[in-house]
């Protein structure tokens, strides 16, 4: 899986389940009719969002990305849809272009979050199933704080 198609694929979930969520909110909301489209569109939309965001980061050190670039990418994620959006603009400027540049026999990680990546795409099996357990374990503490509580 290249970068841009890791980018790609995460973008365009997370703009689903963005969609799903907003169509639970008017289930719920507008029509008042359920609310169960919310508690799933929800649920989903939290562990893609959070999907988003290390995958972002991930393909950010690889492309190096600038400073503004990345966070940009970052802000997309909380923007419905945006991901989109930013995915047509990253294709469009070539910054999705290329492989992995740290993968085995390729440049040399420097830091150490260069070193961390070049880790990750040498043992993407055990990698991807820290991943899993990193995001489910935030994931799960966010669900046990439950919803943000509203101020005033």
């Amino acid at each position: 899986m290249s970068p841009r198609t890791l980018f790609r694929s995460v973008a365009v979930a997370e703009a689903i389940t963005w969609a799903l969520l907003l169509a639970g909110m008017y289930l719920k909301y507008v029509t008042e009719t359920t609310e169960i489209l919310v508690s799933v569109g929800g649920a989903l939309h939290g562990f893609i969002f959070l999907t988003y965001l290390v995958s972002t980061t991930f393909v950010w050190v690889n492309q190096r990305w600038s400073t503004g670039t990345g966070a940009l990418g970052l802000l997309a994620g909380v923007i419905p849809f945006a991901t989109v959006l930013l995915d047509w603009q990253l294709e469009r400027r070539g910054k999705l272009d290329g492989g992995w540049r740290l993968a085995a026999g390729k440049d040399q990680p420097s830091g150490a979050v260069e070193n961390l990546q070049a880790w990750v795409l040498r043992n993407p099996l055990t990698a991807a199933l820290v991943g899993i357990i990193g995001v489910s374990v935030v994931f799960a503490a966010l669900l046990i704080a439950g919803p943000p509580v509203p101020v005033g």
